[in-house]
């Protein structure tokens, strides 16, 4: 997939309208509680400025419904990136508008402008409804740049109606380059033998993917709360454990087809279980006793730890995305920590996607022993379902 890349654009003089995903965690303070994404930009951000253009970054923050809302204003963002940057980032009142225009027409080279939350105008997420606010956006800049992997399975204005009013001068960021790097070609075109690890809440979000995965992959080890629904559908017990009854026909088709298709399915053997998500007290049961009622499943057990790892061992590619527990608590996070673990330590290339996967490396400190740590947990497992994600689509072709 060769799109156009932000080194291939004439930069000097430009005004580069720049989508970013700033949609970042803000704690009780209003304080930026987590800045990998706004970190993960800083490259291209340096790049545009020392090539001589200005920059006007654009991002939506939260759900704020189409309205206006205090609380998901992306002030925060644009104070905590001149702190980065050492230089002033100026705050537009609106990301459209003739204020917001006039502040786009004045910056000299070197000037950055953070535009208000894109979500504060329905017409973000509804670009169909309002083309004028997609055609208000894109007359702010020169060229177009797309950094924002996280969204862009989402056909919005800034992410994907934008882009198409740049013909040949819309591009990849640096880190959508990676992205589309790492899931592009290590994910599609694997060294083998290719391990895929999907763990997460509910198996009805992921039947896309891992059905995607069966065709692509020699082995799919699953865990997590969606495990329990696979369970069921073979006569296990799981108690009180999180169960999609909607899901148990496909949970079944899954197991079959990975059958038919000599993909090797684990699936957990023995669990963590608990009365209750904060019970002090917890014990382990093996899969072949079933779970009482009165009990759920919170974390995969010491020896599913063991038969992963031992089935990761020779892996050449591994994916990973979504916890193998309820890692809110910690005592429950001990099973996805180990795979963390693991999974680092290995030669193999390996992509980890989705939030609570990420914090258990950020946890384990061995991050940076992962070749590729996606910003876009459900970006990365439509584009591995799909092989194209809108946001990437409209850019522009090398």
């Amino acid at each position: 997939m060769q799109k156009l890349s932000l080194r291939d654009l004439d930069l000097m003089g430009k005004r580069v309208l720049m989508r970013v995903d700033f949609n970042v965690p803000l704690d009780a303070g209003g304080e930026i509680a987590d800045d990998t994404r706004i970190i993960a930009a800083l490259p291209s951000i340096h790049y545009i400025l020392d090539h001589g253009a200005s920059l006007i970054l654009m991002s939506h923050l939260g759900r704020p419904k189409g309205k206006p809302a205090k609380e998901f204003s992306l002030q925060p963002c644009a104070h905590y990136l001149s702190e980065l940057l050492e230089r002033p980032v100026m705050m537009a009142p609106d990301c459209v508008g003739p204020e917001v225009e006039k502040l786009a027409r004045e910056l000299k080279p070197g000037d950055i402008l953070m535009l208000e939350n894109l979500r504060f105008h329905r017409a973000e997420e509804h670009p169909e409804e309002d083309p004028a606010f997609v055609s208000q956006l894109a007359s702010l800049g020169d060229v177009y740049v797309n950094d924002a992997f996280g969204t862009a399975h989402r056909e919005h204005a800034s992410t994907a109606s934008v882009a198409r009013l740049f013909p040949g001068k819309a591009a990849a960021g640096f880190l959508m380059e990676k992205e589309i790097e790492f899931l592009g070609k290590a994910l599609m075109e694997p060294k083998r033998p290719f391990y895929a690890i999907i763990g997460g809440a509910k198996v009805s979000t992921k039947l896309g993917v891992l059905k995607a995965l069966i065709k692509k992959v020699d082995g799919l080890l699953i865990g997590g709360g969606m495990a329990y629904t696979f369970l069921k559908a073979q006569g296990i017990d799981v108690g009180n454990s999180l169960l999609e009854e909607a899901s148990l026909r496909e949970a079944q088709e899954v197991m079959d087809s990975c059958a038919s298709s000599h993909v090797k399915l684990l699936l957990p053997v023995d669990h963590v279980v608990a009365k209750k998500l904060d019970d002090p007290t917890s014990q382990v049961i093996e899969t072949s006793q079933g779970i009482p009622m009165g009990f759920q499943g919170v974390d995969i057990g010491p020896k599913t730890v063991a038969l992963f790892v031992q089935q990761l061992a020779d892996a050449a590619t591994i994916f990973w995305n979504g916890p193998l527990g309820v890692c809110e608590n910690p005592q429950f996070a001990k099973g996805t920590e180990a795979i963390a673990k693991a999974v680092a330590s290995l030669p193999a290339i390996s992509v980890v996607g989705g939030g609570d996967s990420v914090a258990a490396l950020s946890s384990m400190g061995v991050t940076d022993q992962i070749s590729h740590v996606s910003t876009g947990g459900g970006a990365s497992l439509e584009f591995l379902e799909f092989g194209i994600l809108p946001g990437i689509d409209a850019l522009s072709d090398k």
